[in-house]
This record gives C-alpha cells, sequence and structure tokens, in this order.
C-alpha cells in the first residue's frame, strides 16, 4: 500500500522502540537482533533495501523515494509513505512522520560526510522533543538534553560532544571532570574522557542538547537508560 503524506499528517505512533534505517552501512546482525527484541524498523527510503538485505521486513519505508529499489515490489508487501518535499533529508521525513518512545537511527553516519553532517543537524533539531540515538559500526551517540546518570567501567572511553555551545554546571564519574566546562564547536570538545569505574553523573547548566557517545556494545544499556 502507498499514501501521500504532508508533514502535518497524523505520525505513525509507535509505544516501543524504533530503529530509523538510512542507506549507509549498517551491520545486518544488528538489525536482526533489533527485530527480535521487538524494535520496529522504518526505512529511510533506500534503507528499506538494507533491512532487506538482512532478511528482514521494514514496518513501513518513509521518504521521497527515490533511491529505492522496486518501490511496486515493496508496496505489495509493506506500508510506503511519498512524502515529496525536498526541504527536509528522508531522515527528518521519518522523524516527523512517527513517534517513539526511544529512536535509533542505523546508517545516517559514515559512507557520506554531507549526510552525516545532515544527521547530526537532524538530531540537534529533534532532541529536545524525542529520545535519539546514532549507532554506526563502533559508537552509538545518545542525544540529551540535561543531566544523565549511567555506569562506566573504569578506563572506559566517555566522550561527550557539543552540538552548540554548552555550559556544565559539574560532573562526578569521569577522569576529566567538566565542572564549569563551556564546550563548543570550533572550542573545547570532550572527546575521550573517561570512566573512573561506577556512577557517572554529567549536569549541563541547561537542556541546550549535547551528544553522549559510547561504544556500540553500551546500546541497551543506553536504551535502558533513557
Amino acid at each position: 500500500m502507498t499514501s501521500e503524506r504532508e508533514p502535518n499528517g497524523s505520525p505513525l505512533v509507535f509505544d516501543r522502540p524504533l530503529a530509523i534505517v538510512g542507506g549507509g552501512t549498517v551491520d545486518g546482525a544488528l538489525l536482526r537482533e533489533l527485530a527480535e527484541k521487538g524494535v520496529v524498523l522504518i526505512g529511510a527510503d533506500g534503507g528499506a533495501d538494507t533491512i532487506d538485505a538482512a532478511g528482514l521486513l521494514p514496518d513501513a519505508i518513509i521518504g521521497d523515494l527515490d533511491s529505492l529499489t522496486n518501490r511496486a515490489g515493496w508496496e505489495s508487501r509493506t506500508r510506503v509513505i511519498h512524502i515529496p518535499e525536498q526541504i527536509t533529508t528522508d531522515f527528518q521525513k521519518a522523524l516527523y512522520s512517527t513517534e517513539a518512545p526511544v529512536t535509533l537511527a542505523l546508517g545516517m553516519t559514515g559512507k557520506r560526510l554531507d549526510h552525516t553532517l545532515a544527521a547530526l543537524s537532524a538530531v540537534l533539531q529533534y532532541a529536545p522533543s524525542r529520545r535519539l540515538m546514532l549507532v554506526d559500526e563502533v559508537d552509538v551517540a545518545l542525544a540529551v538534553t540535561g543531566p544523565i546518570a549511567f555506569e562506566a567501567g573504569k578506563r572506559e572511553r566517555v566522550s561527550i560532544h557539543p552540538l552548540v555551545p554548552i555550559r556544565f554546571r559539574s560532573s562526578t564519574g569521569l577522569f576529566y571532570p567538566m565542572d564549569g566546562l563551556l564546550l563548543e564547536p570550533g572550542g573545547l570538545i570532550g572527546t575521550s574522557n573517561e570512566g573512573t569505574g561506577g556512577p557517572v553523573e554529567v549536569l549541563p547548566e541547561d537542556e541546550t542538547p549535547w551528544l553522549l557517545i559510547l561504544a556500540k556494545e553500551r546500546l541497551w544499556d543506553l536504551i535502558g537508560a533513557v
């Protein structure tokens, strides 16, 4: 089935985690693990072919459909939502067309630098309104607004990246404390901090969005944390 949808139309609402899959490099084994754990899979345009290559069927396909293989074949198998506007990326279309308690984005970074930058822009835009994570071959980046608490092993890499200028009030459990630091693109950033072993708490001054970046193996821990 297919449908046209404008940006102000009703979104698809899910009561479980959602994974939006793009056309970048995606681990098929991870997709199958997500599906086995009940995560909804949405193809952002050609990302549907990535889901198909993992032997899975997307719950829906959303985008301008300019890179989707065999659209007619897909329309007989799942819901295809065609959004022809060219103001936003397919990732943004999938974001404004869905609601979920947690949203993962796979295949949105790497491969093409412009797509990576566009994905980061979308994360900054939507972080205040939804729990959003970028997942690549190595890392998971959780968009955070406000404070966060989690566990980190001793010497575990904990990167804190500013999407825009943001000042941090305090931190505990990090080798390099964040107390009073202003992080900003083009200035001081928090790459490759480390846990001291045990609880970590990071407290910014306000709810400006920022990224917490951990190894991909921590994906399920972060899903539980948010």
